[in-house]
């Protein structure tokens, strides 16, 4: 079996076990009937999976959900696997968890899932991109731990994970950020469109924080960036050349769909198109899909 088919097949099997984990994971808003639990396991007996992406729980939001755990106990059930005797470690709802430890309860109901060290990873990293749950960092270092330790490559993930190839290259992108700019976006000060358009751009950190200062659309951003990457300086006052609307359109596009910056300089008598590139990965990418265009 090609390791192309056993991917494939994985991704199925993934699929199918992370749709019975979402059985347990509704929005807050709709209205579900209860699933039932295999047992009730003391909290002690529980760990969270060290290897989550997902870091960042809001304290008010977890304050909230216990009081309605205190009020209404636990309706859907924290998804554990076995890691030794009474111990368990979460595959899904350590947010439940955490709030169940908040609201006092000594006990939260489970369901048990028998999976490895490597699929229990992949199916935090999957459930928590597919239910929108991390930022664009803590996605984006998901897909990078699976593509480190798993040899997946962007196309194996977005089919897993039901998102485009470009999207999953977009993500990768951010972890070419400045740490000070990364910090930003985890924060939520700056949205991963903003950031995008920050990274091929000589001096991020400056311009970021020229975004965050003058509350710059990803429009501006981009444009501040283009002049930055053209040696026209940070300063979003600073006169420049404007691009006409269809040509910035299709930078985006390009850009888009490769996952890599697109620049385009046109003139009237003809122009540029340049690719920006950070690794030899994402220039043998480049080199394979020249070659295969007829």
């Amino acid at each position: 079996m090609s390791e192309d088919t056993s991917k494939r097949r994985l991704g199925r099997g993934l699929a199918a076990l992370i749709g019975d984990i979402e059985k347990t994971e509704p929005s807050e808003e709709a209205s579900v009937t209860p699933v039932t639990a295999d047992r009730r396991i003391p909290v002690e007996f529980i760990s969270r999976n060290p290897r989550n992406p997902r870091r960042h729980f809001e304290e008010d939001d977890l304050r909230d959900l216990a009081a309605s755990v205190r009020q209404h106990g636990i309706v859907q059930p924290v998804v554990v696997r076995t890691i030794g005797e009474n111990r368990f470690e979460i595959i899904a709802g350590e947010r439940r968890w955490r709030a169940s430890q908040l609201a006092g309860l000594s006990e939260v109901p489970v369901l048990i899932r028998d999976v490895d060290d490597r699929t229990a990873l992949e199916i935090a990293i999957v459930e928590n991109v597919q239910r929108a749950d991390l930022n664009p960092l803590e996605e984006a270092n998901g897909y990078e731990l699976l593509m480190a330790e798993h040899g997946y490559t962007q196309n194996d993930l977005g089919e897993i994970i039901g998102k485009s190839r470009s999207h999953v290259a977009n993500s990768l992108r951010l972890l070419k950020l400045p740490e000070s700019v990364r910090d930003m976006l985890g924060e939520g000060v700056l949205s991963a469109g903003h950031a995008r358009a920050l990274i091929s751009a000589p001096d991020p950190d400056a311009l970021a924080r020229t975004v965050v200062e003058k509350g710059l659309s990803v429009r501006e951003a981009e444009k501040l960036a283009q002049r930055a990457i053209e040696g026209g300086g940070t300063h979003a006052s600073r006169p420049q050349k404007q691009k006409d609307a269809d040509t910035l359109a299709l930078e985006r596009s390009l850009s888009d769909r490769l996952g890599l910056a697109i620049t385009i300089d046109h003139k009237s008598s003809g122009g540029q198109v340049r690719i920006s590139y950070t690794s030899l990965d994402q220039l043998d990418d480049i080199c394979r899909r020249l070659e295969r265009s007829p």
